[in-house]
């Protein structure tokens, strides 16, 4: 899950993350904030979308921007998984005792070229903006050969990218952005690839190596 994270100047995203932490989950599950939308599907598909994940082979994986560990617990082989929020780390290492789990940026990311087998990021990719994009693909590309992106699907009527106020819990308030996938429009971004999920709430896309 997620993290969605930015880059920023002043740190106003890096102070949200971090704070979203203990109720990050509450998007997946459907509680706290997000007990009253109307969500029709939504927890088969994520049961899918987690067995998708599941159903991986085994390899030396990097998950960027793990959040909480929701779906990196889904990951199977030698897992890595990276965030910038501490909070976030500290929960994915409680909920991912197998897992080697750093704090840092995804861009760069602070490891060798070639040291993993597969990048995989959940709801990443959709809060870049175009020059992070670039960015974060070299950089996913120059430490393993093939990437897994999940993010949010366009929904019938909805808009492709937008600003979102994002409100926890406390009251407060953070814009983010946000954008929202087509399968085949979020592989053209890669340069091509194969489709892994595509549902009313999620897309996962693979690129690369097959």
């Amino acid at each position: 899950m997620t993290t969605d994270r930015l880059t920023d100047s002043d740190g106003a995203m890096r102070d949200y993350y971090d704070r979203r932490a203990a109720e990050y989950d509450s998007w997946w599950l459907g509680t706290g904030l997000f007990a009253d939308r109307d969500r029709p599907g939504w927890d088969e598909e994520r049961n899918r979308l987690r067995a998708t994940i599941a159903a991986l082979p085994p390899a030396r994986v990097l998950d960027v921007a793990c959040g909480t560990g929701y779906l990196t617990r889904s990951l199977t082989g030698e897992v890595t998984a990276l965030d910038q929020a501490p909070r976030m780390v500290e929960l994915t290492r409680g909920r991912v005792p197998d897992a080697r789990v750093v704090q840092g940026e995804a861009i760069p990311l602070p490891f060798e070229d070639g040291s993993f087998d597969r990048v995989f990021t959940s709801h990443f990719y959709g809060h870049l903006q175009p020059d992070e994009r670039a960015a974060f693909l070299a950089e996913a590309r120059r430490v393993a050969p093939e990437l897994i992106i999940v993010d949010s699907a366009l929904r019938p009527g909805g808009v492709a990218e937008d600003w979102q106020e994002r409100r926890l819990e406390d009251g407060s308030a953070t814009p983010v952005f946000k954008r929202w996938f087509e399968p085949d429009g979020l592989l053209a971004e890669l340069g091509g690839g194969e489709v892994l999920h595509a549902g009313d709430w999620f897309v996962a896309v693979r690129s690369g190596r097959s």
